[in-house]
């Protein structure tokens, strides 16, 4: 074999064999042609690159030519042992010599060489002791195998596996085509290289065994995440938290910008003018100051922020969380509520959250496998997860996450406060040994090396001065007294050291902030409020991170007391500013700006009607920053106001209408009321027309922030607007005549259907009650009858039905000439 046997499509040995193929052919055909016996002569040389070796063809001359070819095959074996064996491709002349005894077939197909040869009989089989015989000189046989059954036309077979792949490859070059001839009928063996293996094996055997696989897959995959996946995606939470990514946190990105940017800039950079100042904001300082407390002690349940959208929430935390500089982790559930799929609510949340790598495509696949699963084994194989597994397994991460970041935190804390210390007492020290040399108690013991020790160590200090032992001798009661204070000193360490670590284990705790905590957009969203309240919980209670969730609805609250059910929340308020406050906030906020006015007593009334709301109130400044009068900006807000409300109360035409959690009727009455009064009553609007104990529809259009509902004794007490300047929105609006007879019309004609169908059954009852009069008695005492009485008050009921329809009807009249004449 002068060339390796191929047993893979690619091999460097067989590139090896191409390079050094030329020198072993004249190598070989030197040592063969050495040999005369039988006037043997070499033809010609027939390299089979594939399996390594090359086929000699030859002439001879014998009478007896089965001995002649033993003979000569002898000697050439003979001759290549006394030059070292058949020259080889490793230069060992391992090589052999075997007498072909079939029709060799060359063939460059993909069936590369191995231990297991099939041979094919075509005739009658032969026994496996026979194939032994045969194949045994080529090397150790492993096993032969019987034939078996096989379809017609087919030849029968048996398997024969060596015990090394040269021998396999030297019996099926030198077997097939090989006739062996038995007392019966001949026999040509077709020999074939066979993979130990067979193709598709473990495949049949995987798709063969699915209720053991399926599950195995399962394990796998569920160790592979929870080994590799889920401790890189605590990492990324923790350096989302700790600000590893974010290069402006970098220390020389901040040099290069303070010696750069900020010295070339000539526009202020402060950020005093986004927070409204502390004494011009009274309304805040109470939630303020009860954020803090909570801030500043180990958290036991959830802080609860609430009030109405625009009061001014986010301000108030983002600042304090610049002052504290304690590190948080925000979730916006209205980005999350944004989401068109499961699939990207997922991904939402992990974005906010720094929850990678996700892989949210696999889901669907994995609902797929779990269905196929059921059609194969009867059961699903577990693949695929609800929202509700997928939500809960991020926030696990993430609070995995969060004690790592608070370790983190509490680690550099440590650090900071030991490097404190050990400044401290090397500046004491310094201070003690500036004290010793001033008193000439010091000694500096490097001296000794060259004045000597003992009686002589006099000279590293000189003439004999006070020692320290002097210095620091007294009586029995100054010891005392020293030692007594050297132990309170040493008390009021401990305790400072107490306070200082307590103090640590509060600040190194994260903050996580779940902001517009509110019900919207069906179901899922529900799940995903429901969720995060027991995560917040969990997180509150095993004192992991500090929680604020903050809302613009006291109401949505009740999912974080139901995962919270021990404890009370941290509930704090936010409300409008008084006029007072207001005024101070808007002359504040002009001076830092540089527009200093005085403020007319109209002035002071046109700012009343935008009350003490926040982004109300910065839209006015802005406005007025921006050269518009007072008088104008207020007009501008108003009527910004009534467009925004026409388009989200009423919709914009019919179709959008529909869409509406509630009715143009219902969204109409409440404006008309609110118009003329300060607040109504909610039972009083709840059980009349156009509600009949719709109470949803209210409680929608709170979440719209249209109308606020503010509560008495734990129930809902009474209706306001949304917020101040939604009073003057709504007189606007209903003060326009074409609108407002528009929506009289369509509020009256559904009045005037409901009292007629309301006359149409007291009708068909009257006709019923004529029959059943008939066969009614009078009492024996002259009572009246019972079916008198009912008709008397369907008689009643009707005519006032019928009233209310007349006067309404007459209404439209009139509303009806409103529209024709335009206004």
């Amino acid at each position: 074999m002068h060339k390796p046997t191929n047993i893979v499509s690619y091999s460097i040995r067989h590139y090896i064999g191409i390079f050094r193929e030329e020198t072993l052919l004249e190598r070989l055909e030197a040592l063969l042609s050495s040999v005369k016996t039988h006037d043997f002569q070499v033809l010609f040389l027939e390299p089979h690159a594939k399996d390594g070796g090359v086929f000699v063809h030859f002439n001879y001359n014998a009478s007896d030519p089965e001995n002649a070819l033993v003979s000569i095959e002898n000697d050439l074996k003979q001759e290549a042992l006394k030059h070292g064996g058949i020259p080889s491709w490793t230069g060992l002349g391992r090589g052999n010599i075997w007498l072909v005894k079939g029709r060799p077939w060359r063939e460059d197909m993909n069936r590369y060489a191995s231990t297991v040869v099939k041979l094919a009989f075509e005739g009658p089989d032969i026994q496996e002791e026979s194939l032994y015989d045969i194949l045994r000189p080529y090397g150790r046989i492993q096993d032969v195998s019987s034939p078996v059954p096989v379809p017609a036309g087919t030849f029968r077979s048996s398997t024969v596996t060596f015990q090394r792949v040269r021998s396999a490859t030297i019996a099926r070059n030198v077997i097939h085509g090989f006739k062996f001839v038995d007392s019966s009928a001949p026999t040509r063996l077709h020999a074939i290289y066979q993979p130990p293996i067979q193709a598709h094996a473990a495949r049949d055997w995987i798709t063969g065994h699915p209720r053991i696989v399926l599950p195995i897959i399962v394990f796998l995959l569920g160790t592979l995440t929870y080994t590799i996946f889920d401790p890189v995606r605590a990492i990324m939470v923790e350096g989302k938290i700790l600000n590893w990514f974010n290069y402006r946190e970098f220390s020389l990105y901040k040099w290069m910008r303070a010696n750069t940017l900020d010295r070339l800039s000539f526009v202020s950079t402060s950020s005093s003018g986004d927070m409204p100042a502390e004494d011009v904001w009274k309304e805040r300082k109470d939630a303020q100051i009860a954020l803090r407390s909570y801030l500043s002690d180990l958290p036991s349940t959830i802080a609860f922020i609430h009030g109405p959208q625009g009061s001014g929430k986010s301000r108030m935390l983002h600042g304090l969380l610049r002052e504290t500089n304690r590190k948080a982790l925000v979730i916006d559930c209205t980005e999350l509520n944004k989401a068109s799929s499961d699939a990207r609510l997922v991904a939402g949340l992990a974005q906010q959250t720094g929850y990678w790598p996700i892989f949210t495509f696999l889901n669907s696949m994995n609902s797929m496998i779990d269905l196929a699963s059921v059609g194969i084994i009867g059961q699903k194989a577990g693949f695929s997860s609800s929202l509700n597994e997928q939500l809960k397994q991020i926030l696990e991460v993430v609070g995995t996450a969060l004690k790592g970041v608070s370790r983190s935190l509490r680690t550099d804390a440590q650090r900071k406060v030991k490097a404190d210390q050990d400044s401290e007492e090397r500046k004491a020290q310094d201070i003690s040994m500036r004290e010793r040399i001033r008193n000439g108690t010091w000694h500096d013991g490097r001296l000794d090396c060259v004045a000597g020790n003992g009686v002589m160590c006099e000279l590293g200090v000189g003439d004999e001065l006070m020692t320290g032992l002097d210095s620091e001798a007294g009586d029995d009661i100054g010891s005392m007294a020293l030692a007594k204070t050297e132990k309170g000193e040493e008390d009021e360490l401990a305790r400072k050291k107490r306070s200082v670590e307590d103090i640590q284990a509060v600040t190194a705790l994260p903050i996580v902030v779940i902001k517009n905590y509110a019900a919207r957009g069906g179901a899922n969203r529900e799940e995903l409020l429901s969720v995060l309240a027991q995560w917040a919980a969990t997180l509150a209670e095993n004192q992991i991170a500090h929680v604020i969730v903050m809302s613009d609805n006291r109401e949505n609250s009740k999912l974080l007391a139901r995962a919270l059910p021990s404890k009370p929340l941290n509930s704090i308020a936010l409300y409008d500013a008084d006029a007072s406050s207001a005024l101070s906030f808007i002359r504040q906020r002009l001076h830092d700006a540089g527009t200093n006015i005085e403020l007319t007593t109209d002035q002071t009334v046109c700012i009343g009607k935008l009350g003490g709301r926040a982004s109300d109130l910065e839209s006015l400044i802005h406005k007025v920053r921006s050269g518009q009068a007072v008088e104008e900006a207020v007009e501008d807000i108003i009527a910004r106001g009534v467009g925004e409300l026409r388009k989200n109360a009423f919709g914009e035409d019919l179709e959008d209408a529909k869409s509406l959690p509630w009715s143009r009727e219902q969204a109409w009455i409440v404006l008309k009321l609110l118009s003329k009064q300060v607040e109504i009553p909610y039972y009083d609007l709840l059980l009349e027309f156009p509600f009949k104990g719709d109470e949803l529809a209210l409680r929608r259009m709170e979440h719209a922030e249209l109308i606020s509902i503010n509560t008495r004794n734990g129930r809902p007490s009474t209706v306001r607007p949304g917020k101040p300047v939604l009073k003057y929105v709504f007189e606007r609006v209903v003060n326009d005549s074409i609108f407002g007879a528009t929506q009289d019309i369509w509020a009256n004609e559904k009045v005037i259907s409901s009292a007629e169908n309301t006359v149409r059954a007291c009708e068909q009852e009257l006709l019923d009650l004529k029959d059943i009069a008939m066969a009614e008695r009078s009492s024996l005492w002259g009572g009246k009858k019972a079916s008198s009485e009912r008709e008397s008050y369907l008689f009643k009921k009707m005519a006032s039905a019928e009233t209310k329809i007349q006067t309404l009807e007459k209404q439209n009249i009139e509303l009806k000439k409103v529209l024709r004449r335009g206004g």
